[in-house]
């Protein structure tokens, strides 16, 4: 009975221990080109992992009015990449198509350059 118990907590043990996965600090700064727009009133960066969200927009700021915008995202996670979509004044890129796919760099800082409903 002694050697079930322990092996049950082993067992255990070993099953808490391999389901954590370690995760990183990955810092993204989102460069957006919007240069064939007109009447730009927000711009805006949404997606699936934290800090973001397919709710609500992360608010980007105007590096030049109407046509580049800029966000820097602190991403802790244990994926290699993250997805998302631009928002222009509450219109969604790329409709009907699949997400931006970003792919983080191995020394934690990455720069994403896109033009809005451009895929590259």
């Amino acid at each position: 009975m002694k050697i079930f118990k322990t092996l049950i907590i082993c067992s255990i043990a070993i099953y808490l221990t391999s389901c954590v996965q370690k995760t990183y600090e990955r810092k993204v700064t989102f460069l957006l080109h919007t240069e064939q727009l007109k009447n730009i009133e927000k711009v805006g960066l949404r997606g699936k992992n934290r800090p973001l969200s397919w709710q609500k927009d992360l608010e980007m700021t105007a590096v030049k009015k109407d046509s580049l915008y800029s966000v820097t995202v602190t991403f802790l996670t244990g994926y290699k990449f993250a997805e998302v979509k631009f928002v222009v004044n509450d219109e969604f890129e790329l409709q009907d198509k699949d997400n931006r796919r970003v792919v983080f760099n191995e020394n934690g800082e990455t720069i994403y350059e896109a033009t809005f409903n451009k895929e590259q």
